[in-house]
């Protein structure tokens, strides 16, 4: 018999993982709690990057997988997931009997842990509520963060928003974003990489000296605009390839649109054979954040260029609108889906690259333990008290 406060945090795809990593160690650690980690969604699917691997090889334990994905990066297909997960989780949750279930971010796949969790009265803790973005994301965060009992989010900005949307300042905690904590490790590390990127992940296309300058692109569809993806990314390809500097280029997400960004990049390798660009679906977030922090810039329109190069002082060319209104640093500059704009851009922020300052909007690197203490300590109700 136990005493400890089950805990099940669920990671749903790749970039989530990289969200809640440290957590899920102080969580197994805490002398007061028992992790259960359940992994779902694209998380599970080899074309995504399969981040269950990355999670196994990190000596965490999956102690339940989800399989809800619903292929054809479409609208409706996300409805689906949605809909299948929600039946999943109910399961999962009907099985395990946690004291507290955990919700990473705004991934539309959030939503059903946060439903099938408030429907069978569990607890619910949100992470990374409060801010604002575009896209679909933002709904989702906003309704994860009426559903949710506790609020861990990363910067005061969100505190101040989660309590103007009615939640109780006794729930609401500022932890900052685990994915800081990990960026706190690789910029206390040496410079030079201690492992081979291209032996351990392989991707295809260029070779790439890493001792000389290189970009890194991040570009996901934009739910709301998934017609437009792949003029969306051949307007990125064009830019890269004018550039003419190494690029390591990360593959989309499964979002709505996936299959346009897709059908771009494939037709872009078909028609420049010998472009300088190599394509990887996955990394481990260490070896992806070391690999991050030594490039010139990334371009795209992942919120890693606002959290975690912020921190790192890495300079970012943002694309479009999926980041639109989240609170960001000095690091970042906003480009349209424009080639010759995200080209002139990419070289105003390569002349920046090792003249910023570390920026502590998102946390401090303490974020993992901070998350796990609150949990621990916190009482839940799962009675929301009335504000108005």
């Amino acid at each position: 018999m136990t005493n400890k406060r089950r805990v099940c945090v669920v990671v749903t795809a790749r970039p989530s993982y990289a969200r809640i990593k440290t957590a899920l160690q102080a969580i197994e650690k805490h002398p007061d709690l028992e992790l259960f980690l359940v992994v779902g969604g694209s998380a599970l699917i080899e074309r995504y990057g399969n981040a269950a691997d990355v999670i196994q090889s990190d000596g965490f334990t999956i102690s339940a997988r989800a399989y809800s994905l619903v292929e054809g990066e479409n609208l409706t297909s996300m409805a689906k997931t949605t809909g299948l997960a929600i039946m999943e989780m109910s399961n999962i949750f009907l099985n395990v009997s946690p004291d507290v279930v955990v919700t990473v971010a705004d991934r539309y796949e959030t939503l059903a842990t946060s439903i099938a969790a408030a429907y069978m009265n569990i607890p619910l803790a949100h992470v990374q509520g409060g801010e604002v973005t575009g896209s679909i994301d933002e709904k989702v965060r906003h309704a994860n963060t009426k559903i949710a009992d506790l609020h861990l989010v990363a910067s005061e900005y969100a505190r101040k928003r989660v309590i103007q949307m009615g939640e109780r300042e006794g729930s609401v905690y500022v932890t900052g974003c685990p994915s800081i904590d990990l960026a706190r490790l690789v910029s206390d590390r040496t410079p030079n990489l201690d492992f081979d990127p291209l032996g351990l992940y392989g991707g295809v296309g260029a070779d790439i000296d890493f001792t000389e300058p290189y970009l890194i692109v991040m570009q996901h569809p934009i739910t709301t605009q998934y017609e437009q993806a792949r003029f969306q990314v051949e307007e990125t390809l064009e830019a890269i390839r004018k550039i003419d500097i190494q690029t390591l280029w990360f593959w989309p997400n499964s979002d709505a649109g996936s299959d346009g960004t897709s059908k771009g990049i494939r037709s872009f390798r078909e028609q420049y054979k010998n472009h300088k660009i190599r394509f990887f679906k996955n990394m481990s977030p260490e070896h992806f954040l070391t690999i991050l922090n030594r490039a010139e810039t990334i371009v795209g329109n992942s919120s890693v260029a606002i959290r975690e190069c912020a921190y790192l002082g890495v300079p970012a060319v943002n694309i479009g609108d999926r980041q639109a209104g989240r609170d960001r640093g000095k690091n970042v500059v906003n480009s349209d889906h424009a080639a010759d704009e995200i080209y002139e851009l990419i070289k105003v922020q390569i002349a920046q690259k090792g003249k910023l300052e570390q920026d502590l909007l998102y946390g401090d690197g303490t974020a993992g333990q901070k998350i796990a203490d609150v949990i621990a300590m916190h009482e839940f109700t799962t009675e929301k008290m009335l504000t108005y």
